[in-house]
Protein backbone atom coordinates (compact mmCIF):
# COMPACT_ATOMS: atom_id res chain seq x y z
CA UNK A 1 0.00 0.00 0.00
CA UNK A 2 1.39 3.57 -0.70
CA UNK A 3 1.22 6.00 2.27
CA UNK A 4 -0.53 8.58 0.10
CA UNK A 5 -3.64 6.29 -0.14
CA UNK A 6 -4.22 5.60 3.06
CA UNK A 7 -3.03 8.76 4.99
CA UNK A 8 -4.40 11.68 4.23
CA UNK A 9 -3.71 14.93 5.00
CA UNK A 10 -5.72 15.55 8.17
CA UNK A 11 -5.50 19.56 8.89
CA UNK A 12 -6.53 22.46 7.01
CA UNK A 13 -5.29 25.62 5.90
CA UNK A 14 -4.49 28.15 8.17
CA UNK A 15 -7.23 30.89 7.11
CA UNK A 16 -5.31 33.37 8.17
CA UNK A 17 -6.64 36.44 10.54
CA UNK A 18 -10.30 36.09 10.82
CA UNK A 19 -12.29 39.84 10.45
CA UNK A 20 -15.18 39.18 11.50
CA UNK A 21 -18.11 41.39 13.13
CA UNK A 22 -16.58 41.16 16.71
CA UNK A 23 -13.00 41.40 16.06
CA UNK A 24 -10.69 44.06 17.22
CA UNK A 25 -11.68 47.07 19.07
CA UNK A 26 -15.44 45.52 18.67
CA UNK A 27 -14.60 42.23 20.57
CA UNK A 28 -13.59 44.41 23.61
CA UNK A 29 -17.13 46.37 23.66
CA UNK A 30 -20.33 44.65 25.03
CA UNK A 31 -23.38 46.75 24.83
CA UNK A 32 -26.02 44.06 25.98
CA UNK A 33 -25.87 44.66 29.77
CA UNK A 34 -27.90 47.86 29.91
CA UNK A 35 -31.60 47.78 28.12
CA UNK A 36 -31.84 50.31 25.57
CA UNK A 37 -33.66 52.83 27.68
CA UNK A 38 -30.67 53.17 30.09
CA UNK A 39 -28.00 53.15 26.78
CA UNK A 40 -29.99 56.13 26.03
CA UNK A 41 -29.88 58.15 29.66
CA UNK A 42 -26.41 57.20 30.00
CA UNK A 43 -25.32 58.45 26.94
CA UNK A 44 -27.12 61.96 27.02
CA UNK A 45 -25.62 61.91 30.89
CA UNK A 46 -22.11 61.59 29.28
CA UNK A 47 -22.54 64.29 26.80
CA UNK A 48 -24.77 66.78 28.46
CA UNK A 49 -22.46 67.20 31.55
CA UNK A 50 -19.63 67.50 28.63
CA UNK A 51 -21.50 69.82 27.23
CA UNK A 52 -22.09 71.47 30.60
CA UNK A 53 -18.35 71.66 31.49
CA UNK A 54 -17.39 72.59 27.90
CA UNK A 55 -19.83 75.84 27.72
CA UNK A 56 -18.70 76.91 31.22
CA UNK A 57 -14.82 76.62 30.31
CA UNK A 58 -15.46 79.26 27.60
CA UNK A 59 -16.48 81.76 30.18
CA UNK A 60 -13.54 84.63 30.24
CA UNK A 61 -14.60 86.15 33.17
CA UNK A 62 -17.17 86.76 36.12
CA UNK A 63 -17.64 88.21 39.23
CA UNK A 64 -18.80 85.92 41.63
CA UNK A 65 -16.71 83.11 40.74
CA UNK A 66 -17.73 80.57 43.33
CA UNK A 67 -20.73 79.24 41.59
CA UNK A 68 -18.74 79.00 38.29
CA UNK A 69 -16.07 77.06 40.32
CA UNK A 70 -18.71 74.62 41.64
CA UNK A 71 -20.28 74.55 38.56
CA UNK A 72 -16.73 73.39 36.95
CA UNK A 73 -15.81 71.08 39.53
CA UNK A 74 -19.32 69.26 39.51
CA UNK A 75 -20.22 68.87 35.59
CA UNK A 76 -16.64 67.57 35.26
CA UNK A 77 -16.83 65.20 38.18
CA UNK A 78 -20.32 64.02 36.64
CA UNK A 79 -18.72 63.77 33.36
CA UNK A 80 -15.87 61.69 34.77
CA UNK A 81 -18.19 59.38 36.80
CA UNK A 82 -20.57 58.98 33.83
CA UNK A 83 -17.59 57.93 31.60
CA UNK A 84 -16.24 55.62 34.33
CA UNK A 85 -19.80 53.56 34.63
CA UNK A 86 -20.02 53.35 31.07
CA UNK A 87 -16.54 51.86 30.66
CA UNK A 88 -17.43 49.51 33.49
CA UNK A 89 -20.60 48.57 31.77
CA UNK A 90 -19.37 48.01 28.48
CA UNK A 91 -16.53 46.46 28.58
CA UNK A 92 -14.54 43.19 29.78
CA UNK A 93 -14.18 44.74 33.62
CA UNK A 94 -17.84 43.90 34.20
CA UNK A 95 -17.05 39.94 34.40
CA UNK A 96 -13.90 41.38 36.77
CA UNK A 97 -15.93 42.94 39.36
CA UNK A 98 -18.73 41.80 40.81
CA UNK A 99 -22.40 42.77 38.76
CA UNK A 100 -24.00 43.73 42.08
CA UNK A 101 -21.36 46.24 43.11
CA UNK A 102 -21.67 47.25 39.93
CA UNK A 103 -24.74 48.21 40.30
CA UNK A 104 -24.62 49.17 43.93
CA UNK A 105 -22.41 51.70 42.64
CA UNK A 106 -24.22 53.39 39.83
CA UNK A 107 -27.77 52.66 42.20
CA UNK A 108 -25.81 55.28 44.58
CA UNK A 109 -23.47 57.15 42.43
CA UNK A 110 -26.30 58.10 39.85
CA UNK A 111 -28.68 60.12 42.31
CA UNK A 112 -25.89 61.95 43.92
CA UNK A 113 -24.23 63.24 41.13
CA UNK A 114 -27.57 64.55 39.86
CA UNK A 115 -28.55 66.17 43.38
CA UNK A 116 -25.51 67.69 43.80
CA UNK A 117 -25.35 68.99 39.53
CA UNK A 118 -29.13 70.10 40.20
CA UNK A 119 -27.66 72.23 43.16
CA UNK A 120 -24.38 73.58 41.14
CA UNK A 121 -26.97 74.62 38.43
CA UNK A 122 -29.42 76.29 40.63
CA UNK A 123 -26.00 78.26 42.10
CA UNK A 124 -24.86 79.31 38.86
CA UNK A 125 -27.69 80.33 37.69
CA UNK A 126 -28.12 82.96 40.46
CA UNK A 127 -24.36 83.67 40.63
CA UNK A 128 -23.61 84.04 36.72
CA UNK A 129 -23.27 87.34 34.16
CA UNK A 130 -25.85 86.59 31.92
CA UNK A 131 -23.50 85.89 29.23
CA UNK A 132 -24.62 83.19 26.25
CA UNK A 133 -21.98 80.58 27.43
CA UNK A 134 -23.30 80.95 30.81
CA UNK A 135 -27.00 80.42 29.70
CA UNK A 136 -25.60 76.99 27.22
CA UNK A 137 -24.17 75.64 30.39
CA UNK A 138 -26.59 76.55 32.83
CA UNK A 139 -29.22 74.93 30.40
CA UNK A 140 -26.85 71.69 29.89
CA UNK A 141 -26.54 71.66 33.73
CA UNK A 142 -30.23 71.20 34.62
CA UNK A 143 -30.90 69.21 31.54
CA UNK A 144 -27.72 66.65 32.46
CA UNK A 145 -28.95 66.91 36.30
CA UNK A 146 -32.83 65.31 35.02
CA UNK A 147 -31.17 62.58 33.09
CA UNK A 148 -28.68 61.70 36.21
CA UNK A 149 -32.20 61.72 38.33
CA UNK A 150 -34.45 60.17 35.80
CA UNK A 151 -32.26 57.61 35.60
CA UNK A 152 -31.89 57.17 39.30
CA UNK A 153 -35.75 56.89 39.16
CA UNK A 154 -35.47 54.07 36.35
CA UNK A 155 -33.09 51.74 38.26
CA UNK A 156 -35.72 52.71 41.23
CA UNK A 157 -38.15 51.22 39.59
CA UNK A 158 -36.35 48.47 37.92
CA UNK A 159 -34.83 47.16 41.74
CA UNK A 160 -39.00 47.20 42.79
CA UNK A 161 -40.03 45.08 39.98
CA UNK A 162 -37.20 42.94 40.53
CA UNK A 163 -37.65 42.59 44.71
CA UNK A 164 -41.02 42.16 43.87
CA UNK A 165 -40.37 38.77 41.34
CA UNK A 166 -38.31 37.49 44.16
CA UNK A 167 -40.83 37.91 46.87
CA UNK A 168 -44.18 36.92 45.99
CA UNK A 169 -46.41 37.37 49.12
CA UNK A 170 -47.70 34.55 50.90
CA UNK A 171 -51.47 34.84 51.35
CA UNK A 172 -52.25 31.58 52.95
CA UNK A 173 -50.10 31.37 56.39
CA UNK A 174 -48.74 27.55 57.24
CA UNK A 175 -50.86 25.62 59.96
CA UNK A 176 -48.49 25.63 62.30
CA UNK A 177 -48.65 29.25 62.59
CA UNK A 178 -52.25 29.07 62.67
CA UNK A 179 -52.52 26.29 66.02
CA UNK A 180 -52.41 27.25 69.29
CA UNK A 181 -49.32 26.23 71.21
CA UNK A 182 -51.16 24.24 73.91
CA UNK A 183 -53.10 22.02 71.60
Amino acid sequence: MENGAVYSPTTEEDPGPVRGPRSGLAACFFPGRLVWYRHVLKGLQLVLSLLAFVCEEVVSQCTLCGGLYFFEFVSCSAFLLSLLMLIVYFTPLYEKIDATKIKSSDFYITPGIGCVFLLASIIFVSTHDKTAAEFAAIVFGFIASFMFLIDFHVMLREKRQESSLRKPENTTAPSALTEPLNA
